[in-house]
């Protein structure tokens, strides 16, 4: 069995907050494909290690930047890689311009004297914070913006400096215009002022209203079904621009669903329409709130995601930091000021509400069968019309991909991964990545991040699986969601069930870390458990997740096993490490939950991981079953440019119930793009999508 390993541990880079209206990235589109997507990427090769041809484009790079300054005294300047000790920076908190950034950047600058450069002038538009053991002491690493004309004012003296100022790929670089920031909200409302010129000049020279697909007077009706990150986005996109909306969510509003959670958790009442997967926010709510994406972090729609938020209620840092992260205490606040908003706009909201099917006439979506999510006998039915139907369900909606399959609409299987989750004391994982410097966390509220870890591993299958009788899979094993200072929680959605998640609060204080330890699973392990079809990714989700519950002995009760005995295939004798898992975790033989070849692959990577990672093999390591649901286990296919369905018209699937997004960030931005795709279509949006946010990026196979 060959091994590469990868690590990324102690490193934390960082956004710019800014987007930019007049840029147009080209890269891929969202595509409709049954894919198997590497989660490990090649590292990025420097120095000597470049090939020549990159060498050359970095060269032919460097040499733009520098004929691309015709103006020093113009614009700004960013200055990167500006690196500050952590005990003279004043903390993970503080995103601000202290003496000691000012030091670092008059070496950039070469001015004699820090106090003289007024603080005013520069602007933090990244901090991360770099605690690898290769370096002689952990820092804190900015990137800044200078405003030349800014420090021209406050400071005349810095003229000459500014002009022996030389660009330097990647470190120092200059800019004729800051690239301007904006939340949603703003960027349609400025669209709409040059979409409402533009188009009344067409109108006065075409005399007709052929731009519009209905009348001025008919608002096209557009049902959003789903309220997690890709609903609220879609819809907010379509208020905005004028459409009648309406978002229909099985779930809760924050506020019930938070009691309907209190219930689960303190007495077990499992609501099966309200709980950590269903109900307003989707089930990030009730997670760590991770913004972090692969779909390009200083992309435009990524920016315009981040900053809608910050409109919300989230915090500024959030623009800065590299890692951002809400926490359920944030999310909630945030998600009821979104949905005032959307109610502002004329959205109707219709929380506890199930959509049951489809209403389908000449091979088009004309409306859907609705039901309170409560009455599992749907004995009041209501159908409802709609021109539109955006489908933004989570990838817990299970019974939602039955009833497309009823009615023969494509639905493609793909690979997704599977594992247990792995908690540790969190002063454990600080003392791992930190060593002396632990003792500066604080639960959250020292001057460094509570300490997290992402471990990843590729494993050939030509040895392990060939032994367990399977057909040989490469395959990646990685770490997936860690929520330092975190705790585990319960996902279930059907009682006889049983699959779990990481969530943590906005300061992370808990004592504990949980990580979920996956790896890939494909068509030919569905195969080997004899699921076929287009749900075979769901049955074989839940015939681990029912393996799990009988395992736990019911009641929500999870299956549990030290890291250690999971390794040497023997029970763990009780008492069980301490565990965050407020339903109660048993002494389960985890090392046969899986099939084999699984089994040995988490073994192998468990093994790898405390390589890189000494201390994390150990007896307080606790294992906890199952993780399945890490992204969604089928693709609906649809058009790339307008997000339609191939199967059938006026059906615009979405988000991470859809195949194409997974976590909050990304989800929002499909579901953004998606309302715009329908408002071009209804006439209510003239202008180019990609203009304005650029075009849409695929997320990688690892959401997190």
């Amino acid at each position: 069995m060959s091994l590469n390993l990868k690590l990324h541990s102690g490193f934390l880079s960082l956004a710019l907050p800014y987007y930019r209206c007049y840029s147009t990235p080209r890269t891929r589109h969202l595509r409709s494909r049954n894919q198997t997507v590497p989660a490990i990427r090649c590292a990025k090769r420097t120095g000597k290690q470049r090939y020549p041809s990159e060498k050359k484009k970095l060269k032919q790079k460097h040499k733009q930047v520098l004929n691309d300054v015709n103006n020093k005294f113009e614009g700004f300047w960013r200055l990167s890689k500006l690196a500050v000790p952590v005990h003279k920076d004043p903390g993970k908190d503080f995103i601000g311009v202290s003496r000691a950034l000012l030091d670092e950047i008059t070496k950039v600058l070469e001015f004699p004297v820090a106090s003289m450069l007024p603080a005013e002038a520069f602007t933090v538009v990244r901090k991360s914070f770099d605690a690898r053991k290769v370096l002689k002491e952990p820092k804190f690493v900015y990137t800044v913006d200078m405003d030349v004309s800014k420090l021209l004012d406050l400071e005349p003296r810095t003229w000459d400096f500014i002009s022996r100022l030389e660009a330097k790929v990647g470190s120092v670089e200059h800019m004729l215009h800051k690239r301007a920031s904006g939340d949603l909200i703003n960027i349609i409302h400025d669209c709409k002022k040059v979409g409402d010129d533009t188009l009344l000049r067409k109108e006065i020279s075409s005399g007709s209203e052929g731009l519009y697909k209905y009348p001025r007077t008919r608002k096209p009706k557009v049902a959003v079904v789903g309220s997690g990150p890709s609903g609220l986005f879609a819809s907010l996109v379509l208020a905005e621009l004028g459409a009648d909306v309406t978002l229909i969510e099985r779930g809760q509003a924050v506020e019930q669903r938070g009691r309907d959670i209190g219930a689960l958790v303190v007495r077990q009442m499992l609501e099966m329409e309200s709980n950590f997967c269903f109900g307003e926010g989707g089930a990030g709510t009730w997670s760590d709130g991770k913004l972090v994406t692969r779909i390009g972090r200083n992309s435009n729609s990524v920016l315009a995601v981040m900053n809608t938020l910050v409109h919300f209620g989230a915090p500024a840092n959030i623009l800065v930091d590299g890692k951002p992260h809400l926490g359920t205490d944030r999310l909630i606040p945030l998600l009821r000021n979104f949905r005032q908003h959307l109610q502002r706009l004329g959205v109707t909201i219709k929380f506890g509400t199930r959509v049951d099917d489809l209403l389908i006439e000449n091979a088009r979506i004309v409306g859907v069968k609705v039901s309170d999510s409560k009455d599992n006998s749907q004995s009041d039915i209501q159908k409802l019309g709609f021109d539109a139907v955006i489908l933004a369900v989570g990838h817990s909606a299970r019974d939602i991909y039955e009833m497309l399959v009823s009615h023969n609409i494509n639905l493609v299987p793909k690979d997704f991964a599977v594992g247990l989750r792995m908690e540790h004391p969190q002063e454990l994982i600080n003392s791992i990545q930190y060593s002396e410097l632990a003792t500066e966390v604080q639960k959250g509220r020292g001057k460094v991040p509570v300490a997290d870890y992402k471990v990843a591993k590729y494993v050939s299958g030509e040895d392990g699986d060939a032994l367990s009788g399977v057909v040989t899979t490469n395959r990646s094993c990685y770490s997936f969601c860690m929520c330092p200072g975190g705790q585990i929680v319960l996902t279930s959605t059907n009682p006889s069930e049983l699959c779990i998640n990481g969530m943590s609060f906005s300061r992370r204080s808990s004592r504990w870390a949980n990580a979920a330890l996956v790896v890939t699973v494909s068509a030919k392990d569905f195969d080997a458990l004899d699921l076929h079809g287009p749900l075979a990714g769901v049955k074989f989700q839940r015939e681990f997740e029912q393996r799990a519950a009988i395992m736990g002995g019911g009641n929500f009760v999870a299956p549990a096993q030290k890291v250690t005995d999971f390794l040497e295939n023997k029970l763990s004798a009780s008492p069980l490490p301490p565990s965050s898992y407020r339903l109660g975790v048993k002494a389960a033989s985890l090392h046969e939950l899986f099939p084999t070849h699984l089994t040995d692959a988490l073994k192998h990577s468990i093994s790898m991981f405390d390589e890189e990672l000494p201390g994390f093999i150990s007896d307080t390591g606790l294992l906890h079953g199952v993780e399945t649901r890490t992204s969604c286990p089928l693709q609906i296919p649809r058009n790339n440019e307008t997000c339609e369905s191939t199967s059938l018209k006026g059906l615009y699937p979405v988000g991470e119930g859809a195949g194409y997004a997974g976590g909050i960030v990304s989800a929002a931005a499909d579901g953004m793009y998606a309302g715009f795709a329908v408002a071009k279509d209804f006439g209510l949006f003239p202008g180019d999508i990609e203009s304005i946010l650029g075009k849409a990026q695929a997320a990688g196979f690892a959401k997190y």
